[in-house]
């Protein structure tokens, strides 16, 4: 072997053992560097993340997120750190995150396969499975009942996807219309432009509480999907930061924290309406408490 070799070798083997040391200390680094990390947040995923009457951020996952951001705090030895707030949408939060603007969704996010070849995910902070809202005066019944009928969902969901794979694969002849966010497609239902909207079991009971005639709604018992696991995101490749995320997680799990925090935002009246949501626990979700996950596979948490 030639002198040449010898350094191509020694090279090749410097670039492999670096690599994972870059992975790992990304996103701390990146946070140590510039003195702030960034959260992302949603503007009307009531009660995850959205805002309240002072414009602020506020929500289940935005409380999850602070306890990941002080356990960055604690990390760094930074306890100063200041925290930003990006606002996202469906469509962008996950080019967001990708591309470095964001270091934390904190919102409404279904973890799936799919999405775990883009970004990463935090243990699974709540499971939900997709159902749709109509207006108890449309006589729909069941799913079949949506045949030849225009629907809505939200763009850049999963909820839209599998109502449009639901479409095709049963030959039904819906006509989907993309939403540009819940409360526009909650609205199309409320107006008649469509007969139904397909979203996160959990958003609609919000939506339908927060209504102006609540009781004029009912939300499907069918549903289109597996339980749906969310999931804080953050980007992939990045075990470091994703440690210290799941860690903060796991904490508050182990300590029964978190039975404290999820009264707060579901079985409680929440800002700024004071409504009370009254979404109990369910029996999955307190599985998931006892064996904690970031899973994207939704056969797991049934």
């Amino acid at each position: 072997m030639n002198h040449i070799s010898k350094l191509a070798l020694a090279l090749i083997a410097c670039a492999l053992c670096a690599t994972p040391a870059l992975a790992q200390d990304g996103t701390l680094k990146k946070i140590k560097d510039n003195g702030f990390i960034t959260v992302g947040h949603r503007d009307a995923s009531i009660p995850f993340s959205y805002y309240d009457d002072k414009q602020q951020p506020i929500g289940f996952a935005m409380d999850l997120c602070a306890k990941i951001v002080d356990a960055v705090k604690a990390e760094l030895k930074m306890p100063k750190l200041e925290v930003k707030y990006q606002l996202v949408t469906s469509a962008n939060r996950i080019p967001l995150i990708a591309n470095g603007t964001v270091d934390l969704e904190c919102g409404s996010t279904t973890n799936n396969v799919a999405r775990q070849k883009e970004v990463s995910f935090a243990i699974t902070h709540f499971l939900t499975a997709n159902r749709y809202v109509t207006k108890k005066s449309s006589g729909i019944k069941s799913i079949d009942d949506l045949k030849g009928k225009t629907i809505a969902s939200t763009s850049g969901t999963t909820n839209i996807k599998q109502a449009t794979d639901l479409n095709v694969a049963k030959n039904m002849g819906m006509n989907i219309i993309p939403a540009n966010g819940h409360p526009e497609a909650f609205q199309m239902v409320e107006t008649g432009r469509a007969v139904a909207f397909v979203m996160d079991d959990i958003l609609l009971y919000t939506l339908v509480a927060s209504s102006r005639t609540p009781d004029d709604y009912v939300i499907s018992s069918d549903a289109l999907s597996l339980p749906e696991p969310y999931g804080i995101m953050m980007r992939k490749d990045d075990p470091a930061f994703k440690k210290v995320a799941d860690g903060a997680i796991a904490a508050v799990y182990k300590s029964g924290e978190i039975n404290k925090i999820y009264a707060k935002w579901f079985t409680s009246p929440v800002p700024p309406k004071g409504i009370n949501y009254n979404v109990p626990m369910s029996a999955q979700f307190k599985n998931l408490l006892a064996s904690p996950t970031d899973s994207g596979d939704p056969a797991v948490y049934k």
